[in-house]
């Protein structure tokens, strides 16, 4: 379920997954290894909350292939 807080629309670690399609070990691999930029806001639990511009970034890296020879 997303978070409004001042207008602003937010969404939880859970729903960005399931919107990306990617698994959550896979988010959390790739906020640590820096391949996407980690959620500066968090709600009073401490879960991350992510920008709907952050799951567009996260989308465009699971179109990304890559190719070894």
């Amino acid at each position: 379920m997303s978070v409004t807080v001042n207008g602003k629309t937010y969404y939880r670690t859970a729903e960005v997954c399931r919107m990306v399609g990617i698994s959550r070990s896979t988010l959390f691999r790739w906020l640590n290894e820096g391949l996407c930029k980690g959620s500066k806001y968090r709600d009073c639990r401490g879960w991350r909350l992510f920008t709907k511009a952050q799951i567009d970034e996260l989308k465009a890296k699971t179109c990304q292939i890559s190719r070894s020879d």
